[in-house]
């Protein structure tokens, strides 16, 4: 939950590692002064500013811009400072506004890698100030908190530096002012949606339809629009930007007083007018957008040969995730036009068929025959091209899939990846999770990742009830119940593995025991918070004990009082497991299990549940929002998800462990041994 700060208040940091972002509306200069615990700036080599954009724990841009991402790492802050200025200050001497008060009011968002939103805060009540504290980062009993501060200076930033005293504020002002003039020039919006030169689908509904077909419901504009819908809602879940967040990178080791990188201070040379523009962040380090590897070169007339991570992105896990969700649009994309282009070949043909057999003149002798083949000569013609069209792209996307999958870091990886044989316990939660593979008819064999974001925005329901298996056979229930555990153990394992030691809690509520030994991976390997809970009592008390929590999260978070929870208090990610429902469940317990999904995720808890929809049939209307509500997943492949961006219906294959297979139980092993003592 977003905290929306007035000025003054304060707010909780739960994560060390952030961006700042600022919107202004025209360029300002980003600056940062760190500061002791009393708030002294003790000289100009703990500021962070455009001419040195970088120390210890943050990093600020080179260039004035109306929007700016700051990066900063709290666990890298050298231990003398206890206070992070944010401060934003107007460009002078270069024709741009005098003060904030001819301005729209500034917005500052304090993010975690992911892009959610932790606090934010409007500065409103500027006038003829031309520089502003906007934020304040402080450390209080070990822990960090953002304060929002919109302290203005009319006296603009050599007044500001000076009242957080700092001698040299003038000259360092001045130079300051010097290197955003520099640099101003730089300042650019942020980078469009993809255009038509980086889309990589190749145009495909265009030149599967021809030149001639501009009467298909998906004709050039139909394509052109599916192209646009780049981040729409899909069997990912839901609306999402594939572009994901922008993860900061961090400078390199040095502290306060340490001398400046003397290429720092070099003014950047202004690019060229008429050619493309460099968006990405200069002289960033570490974790930076290098660029993206690039293939080798193709032969003339040939596709250029993919390479794993050339999307866009500023690590290699963020590039990968990018090239997987672009794999899932190209082939959305060809899949549409193939069949766009099929339905206009058959209309096509109906009609043509209709004018030459209209007249009963045409229907006598071979005129009509004639008529007839010619028309299906030509619909033969227009889906051998479409089809030829959509197999150069699925070509295309296997070979990318071919170089994709073993490049994947183990969030993103099949349990049949050699990745996961390297695995080792993780230090941060990555930015998605791989739950299965999704393909269309038209792309056997070819699969695409099915990725969620991370942490869950919604509960799982790995559905045990009767269905058909993709190959149109049917399995008894007794088998799919034990298909269904046997796949929320896969993904209950997978969820504990991508996550630090600690920071991922396993309930399992087993009211009959019939799960018992497809959790046996689980229990045995003591990564689960207790064993399963069995019976009504057992029911009772795990859904109790998680429903407190809730209310007590959401109680501090809603005070503003995240921090007074009670000592030793479990803050990590929950998980409640609930197999054969709603065996074992009374009237109170169904209520609980609702409040779990509809409020459980907004504050750490989550819900994956393995039950078949017509053993609660008895419970009527009261249980249909909490299974609309649960991403439904498969024990075996089903195209059940549907795809409201082109209409497809996507092919869900589970995520599962390879049958002999010993890497769950080298996984769990690792992730055990790795379990603080007092969980």
């Amino acid at each position: 939950m977003t905290a929306e700060l007035a000025r003054g208040q304060n707010h909780p940091l739960s994560q060390v590692r952030l961006e700042i972002r600022v919107s202004a509306g025209k360029p300002v200069a980003a600056v940062a002064t760190l500061g002791d615990e009393t708030g002294k700036v003790h000289g100009v080599e703990w500021v962070v500013h455009p001419g040195v954009p970088a120390l210890p724990g943050l990093e600020v841009s080179r260039q004035a811009a109306a929007d700016h991402r700051l990066a900063v790492d709290l666990d890298a802050m050298p231990a003398a400072v206890h206070r992070v200025n944010i401060l934003l200050a107007l460009p002078t001497g270069v024709g741009g506004p005098a003060s904030f008060g001819s301005l729209a009011s500034p917005f500052v968002a304090v993010t975690g890698l992911d892009g959610t939103e932790i606090a934010t805060y409007t500065i409103t009540g500027l006038d003829a100030e031309s520089a502003v504290v906007a934020l304040e980062l402080y450390r209080r009993q070990g822990a960090w908190k953002v304060r929002a501060v919109g302290q203005g200076y009319a006296g603009g930033l050599a007044e500001l530096l000076t009242d957080q005293g700092l001698s040299q504020a003038h000259q360092l002002a001045a130079g300051i002012n010097d290197a955003v003039a520099q640099g101003l020039a730089r300042s650019v919006p942020a980078p469009p949606p993809r255009t038509a030169d980086a889309d990589r689908s190749r145009q495909a509904a265009a030149s599967a339809l021809g030149p001639d077909q501009s009467g298909s419901p998906y004709g050039a504009q139909g394509a052109q629009g599916a192209q646009s819908t780049q981040g729409g809602a899909g069997p990912y879940g839901a609306a999402q930007n594939p572009q994901g967040p922008s993860g900061p990178g961090y400078p390199p080791s040095s502290a306060p007083g340490a001398p400046a990188d003397p290429a720092a201070t070099q003014p950047t040379p202004t690019p060229s007018t008429g050619g493309p523009i460099d968006y990405s962040h200069p002289r960033r380090r570490n974790a930076a957008p290098t660029p993206p590897p690039t293939a080798p070169p193709a032969q003339p007339g040939q596709p250029a040969r993919p390479v794993a991570g050339d999307a866009t992105g500023w690590s290699m896990e963020e590039r990968l995730y990018n090239q997987a969700w672009g794999m899932f649009e190209d082939l959305a994309r060809s899949a549409a036009a193939f069949r766009s282009a099929v339905d206009f070949a058959d209309t096509r043909m109906e009609k043509e068929l209709d004018q030459a057999l209209s007249d009963p003149r045409s229907r006598i002798g071979g005129q009509g025959d004639a008529a007839r083949e010619a028309a299906q000569a030509k619909h033969g013609q227009l889906v051998d091209q479409a089809r030829e069209a959509l197999d150069r792209d699925l070509a295309q996307l296997a070979a990318e899939a071919e170089v994709v999958e073993p490049a994947l870091p183990a969030a993103f990886a099949r349990w049949d990846n050699p990745v996961w044989h390297a695995y080792r316990v993780p230090m941060e939660m990555p930015m998605a999770l791989r739950l299965g593979d999704l393909h269309l008819p038209e792309s056997e064999p070819l699969r695409v990742p099915m990725l969620v974001r991370l942490p869950l925005e919604r509960g799982l329901w790995i559905d045990s009830g009767r269905m058909s298996a993709s190959d149109g056979s049917f399995a008894d229930s007794h088998e799919l119940r034990r298909l269904a555990m046997e796949s929320a153990v896969a993904h209950t394992a997978r969820l504990l593995a991508v996550h630090p030691a600690g920071e991922f809690t396993v309930h399992v509520i087993d009211p009959a025991g019939s799960g018992a030994r497809e959790l046996a991976p689980l229990v045995q390997s003591g990564v689960l918070a207790g064993p399963p809970a069995v019976g009504a009592a057992g029911v009772a008390t795990v859904l109790g004990r998680l429903t407190e929590r809730v209310d007590l999260v959401q109680m501090a978070v809603r005070g503003g009082a995240a921090d007074s929870l009670p000592p030793g208090f479990d803050t990590s990610q929950q998980l409640l497991v609930v197999n054969d429902f709603p065996h074992g469940f009374d009237d109170r317990a169904v209520t609980q299990l609702r409040y779990l999904a509809d409020e459980g995720p907004s504050v750490g808890v989550h819900l994956m549940m393995v039950a078949d929809r017509e053993d609660a049939d008895g419970y009527g209307p009261l249980l249909d929002p909490l299974w609309r509500g649960l991403l439904r997943l498969t024990p075996v492949p089903d195209d059940h998800l549907a795809d409201p961006w082109v209409g497809h219906a996507w092919t869900y294959e589970p995520a599962l462990v390879p049958p002999g297979s010993r890497v769950l139980q080298q996984v769990l092993t690792q992730l055990a041994m790795a379990r603080p003592k007092n969980t």
